[in-house]
């Protein structure tokens, strides 16, 4: 069956992402798209350097005439976050990505589509093939690991980068060029629980939160879309002031740092005769949870379903575990903490309570801090891990990375911005972005190196929802295509 993908245009850009889709990618285990990239370069006669983490640059020759034009780094990363639906049978680790082309847009069918990034290193690879692009020498640097703490930029031999313009293809707006980024860190903790036996006739439920949209902790943080984990144990925390004797198997919400929770799930122990109070409890939840979040999640659903009774719900935690534990669970921050006070708009600092998962022994939990302030990241970091040892948990960080510092006379941003003047008629927005981007990192390791950012419209990015515009992507294409040009 032919791919819906191999008509589009531009056919070069899409074809390649057709491959990319094809190919299991998760992050820390790119090396199936790794040797595809490299048959790719091989095939092409292109020169190829990898380093220890399995970053690699290949270099383009010049068009013929513009050997002498400044090397033009073009950088994505190899890797996606894999996300899906509770419902979609799909294992990221041996099956590509089903798409669709819904009119002017291509997603996936129950899971991340991948268009972060899988589009900017198509993009690359298609202007390094197209005939009809004009450009100097090019580096394409593809880094691993990026969405799991951009661990390929941290850790690359910038021995290997010539090139001292960046043109990172990792931003999600049309009509937008990127000339900065926010910082980030994570805080994990362990909470220690002890447990008992559930009382004789009570019997298990599943209290589910589904159907919120998530999406990126830092793309989709200021729109104060839900956040599953909080909900399920605002539905917790509303049956116990009730009064209802709720036991507490087990919560699990979340799955990435880097994407707001959808979904949260908590098995408990009720008294046969308490379900329809606490169902009752759930639907009036569900009902202010509706009216709450009706603009950004509109699909959100609240349910009480009953189980069966095995071993596996039969141990519950301790009253007083559950208790520090739900305390815990609403006292953690999550969300926009502060705007910036020098660029309107943007939101300086924000936190995701991204993960909660209950394993034998206790729980493990992550969140993510991220802030175009540094000291401001680190405070935030210091009041997350705060609410955790007062619950008695052991807090463990990840390595921070650095914010990208805006430069609005960034010669590559105004040449960007001109060319893009030039062939739209309009002025492109001048942006920074409250996410991670390897820009920062790169910048640190190769001095002297000026860049920005760019890319096409893609929304949902981190969740099921994620879906990439097909009139933008051209747009982008022909863009970069012509600052190679300008550049050459």
């Amino acid at each position: 069956m032919s791919s819906p993908l191999l008509d589009l245009e531009p056919k070069l850009l899409w074809q390649h992402f057709d491959g990319i889709r094809l190919i299991p990618r998760p992050s820390k285990h790119e090396e199936e798209i790794s040797a595809h990239v490299e048959q790719w370069a091989s095939d092409k006669g292109y020169d190829l350097q990898k380093d220890e983490a399995g970053s690699m640059v290949i270099r383009v020759p010049a068009t013929e005439g513009h050997e002498n034009a400044e090397i033009v780094v073009l950088q994505g990363h190899l890797d996606m976050v894999c996300e899906k639906n509770a419902d979609v049978e799909h294992d990221f680790m041996t099956q590509g990505i089903e798409v669709e082309v819904d009119g002017d847009w291509v997603r996936a069918k129950g899971t991340t589509l991948g268009a972060d990034n899988g589009i900017g290193l198509a993009a690359a690879m298609a202007l390094a093939d197209d005939p009809d692009v004009v450009h100097g020498p090019l580096e394409i640097l593809a880094t691993v690991d990026e969405e799991t703490g951009l661990t390929g930029a941290k850790m690359l031999d910038a021995s290997m980068i010539k090139g001292r313009i960046l043109l990172n293809l990792d931003t999600e707006e049309d009509g937008a060029i990127y000339m900065g980024c926010a910082g980030g860190a994570d805080a994990d903790a362990f909470l220690k629980i002890s447990r008992r036996r559930g009382l004789l006739g009570s019997v298990p439920v599943k209290l589910a939160i589904r159907g919120l949209a998530g999406g990126h902790s830092g793309l989709n943080i200021i729109e104060n879309r839900g956040n599953a984990i909080k909900l399920a144990t605002r539905v917790l925390q509303a049956a116990l002031y009730a009064d209802i004797d709720v036991d507490l198997v087990s919560i699990d919400g979340g799955s990435k740092h880097n994407a707001i929770p959808r979904e949260c799930f908590a098995v408990c122990r009720l008294d046969k005769g308490a379900i329809d109070g606490f169902r009752g409890i759930a639907n009036s939840c569900a009902k202010d949870f509706r009216e709450e979040f009706s603009a950004t999640d509109p699909d959100l659903s609240v349910e009480v379903e009953e189980m069966d009774d095995d071993d596996a719900t039969r141990q519950v935690l301790n009253v007083h575990a559950r208790d520090r534990l739900l305390r815990l669970l609403d006292a953690l921050p999550h969300g926009v903490q502060t705007m910036s006070r020098d660029v309107p708009g943007l939101v300086e600092t924000s936190t995701n309570l991204a993960v909660v998962e209950t394993q034998e022994d206790g729980l493990k939990f992550v969140t993510s801090q991220r802030s175009s302030v540094m000291p401001a990241l680190f405070a935030l970091r210091r009041s997350v891990t705060s609410n955790f040892r007062q619950a008695g948990a052991q807090v463990s960080y990840d390595e921070h990375y650095p914010g990208w510092q805006p430069n609005p006379d960034s010669p590559i941003l105004n040449r960007s911005a001109d060319v893009y003047e030039k062939l739209f008629g309009e002025r492109p927005e001048i942006k920074a972005i409250h996410a991670g981007l390897e820009c920062g990192l790169l910048l640190d390791k190769v001095p002297g190196m000026d860049a920005v950012s760019m890319g096409p419209q893609i929304e949902g990015a981190h969740s099921p929802d994620e879906r990439v515009q097909i009139s933008s992507t051209a747009k982008f294409y022909k863009h970069c295509a012509a600052l190679l040009e300008d550049l050459a």
